[in-house]
């Protein structure tokens, strides 16, 4: 990280602790559950000293709740009604169908007004319709791997789908069922959002065979403890940034956006319709959004950011790095999820529940 990143971040810690003071003292009045911000969130997805100033600074306190999958994310809101959290990290393609839910509110454009960052592709999706989303970070889906412990390398996701006796019993597989059904209709040449009934029942087979192969449908650990680390686990697959925090414990853990195609992925942040903090929630996402935080956090957790003024502050090593940023060849090659019809999806889970159980 550039010196002049680390000094600055530095100050601002020290100025937020001096004005947490203030605030903390001047809202004696106010309950904590006013302080509170609810927010449901991937693990490992926010720097530390990023929440730390935001709470020092503001006199909020973040209450953070992690998903593993974004089934688990559903479960939660599910059971709820989408009540319960004030921001909640979410997909692109989900963030359509929380919206028809109600469950997410438009955001409030005078009380956002860090959206001025944002490159406007980015925020081309809402077609002129209301913005819901704050995009947040963008990259692809892949497969991690110890080079050390293969024969060749990995390119395909045909090679852990259809895996080599080095493979088999030493693979991970997300548990989500657009990201696991998804790529196999890839490895067989088909769309990612394919709703043919032969083409699903072809990655279904896929899947079955593939199955006495992987030994966990999670999502590998990104800390010590990753299996990855261990060399119990040989292969993965991984969101791209995720891979950069492990090589950063084992060079020898490459990623690889297949040959077949892959998708390329955008996270955002989005309002709960039933937030009771809603002004603790811009106030976040103004923060988070500020250009130092968010090139702080991007080199955090090695992901692309869509916030244009905080891209001109990282260091070109990050913008160089082609797992952070794909080649063209890459996206060209990458589809994004798209919301399919309820007969479709039905089958999909069905799919899905018969592999992961």
């Amino acid at each position: 990280m550039p010196l002049i990143l680390n000094i600055r971040r530095l100050g601002r810690l020290a100025c937020g602790l001096i004005c947490g003071l203030m605030l903390a003292q001047a809202a004696g009045g106010a309950t904590p559950a006013q302080r509170e911000i609810s927010v449901l969130t991937w693990p490992d997805y926010l720097d530390p000293e990023l929440i730390a100033a935001f709470e020092a600074k503001t006199g909020y306190t973040l209450n953070l709740t992690y998903f593993e999958s974004d089934e688990t994310r559903d479960d939660f809101l599910i059971r709820n009604n989408g009540a319960g959290y004030d921001l909640i990290l979410i997909n692109d393609y989900t963030l359509q169908l929380y919206v028809e839910r109600g469950w997410i509110d438009a955001l409030n454009q005078t009380q956002v007004s860090s959206l001025r960052y944002i490159d406007p592709k980015w925020l081309a999706a809402s077609k002129g319709q209301p913005q819901y989303g704050m995009p947040y970070f963008w990259g692809t889906l892949g497969i991690a791997y110890r080079d050390d412990l293969v024969s060749m390398p990995i390119s395909r996701w045909m090679d852990i789908y259809d895996p080599a006796e080095e493979l088999r019993g030493h693979l991970i597989m997300i548990k989500h069922s657009r990201d696991l059904i998804g790529m196999a209709l890839l490895a067989l040449g088909y769309s990612l959002n394919s709703t043919d009934s032969q083409q699903l029942e072809e990655a279904r087979a896929l899947m079955l065979k593939q199955k006495p192969s992987v030994s966990a449908y999670s999502y590998v650990s990104l800390g010590e403890d990753s299996a990855l680390l261990d060399g119990s686990v040989v292969a993965a697959q991984v969101y791209s940034g995720d891979a950069l925090m492990l090589q950063k414990l084992n060079p020898h853990i490459k990623y690889v956006a297949p040959e077949e195609g892959t998708n390329v992925w955008l996270d955002q942040w989005a309002v709960a319709t039933q937030a009771k903090n809603k002004n603790g929630a811009y106030a976040f996402l103004n923060f988070i959004n500020e250009p130092e935080n968010a090139a702080n956090n991007a080199e955090f957790v090695h992901y692309a950011s869509p916030n244009l003024a905080a891209n001109k502050l990282l260091p070109p090593s990050h913008f160089e790095d082609p797992v952070i940023n794909p080649s063209q060849e890459v996206l060209q090659r990458g589809g994004s999820y798209k919301v399919l019809p309820p007969r479709v999806m039905r089958k999909w889970n069905a799919i899905f529940a018969e592999v992961i159980h």
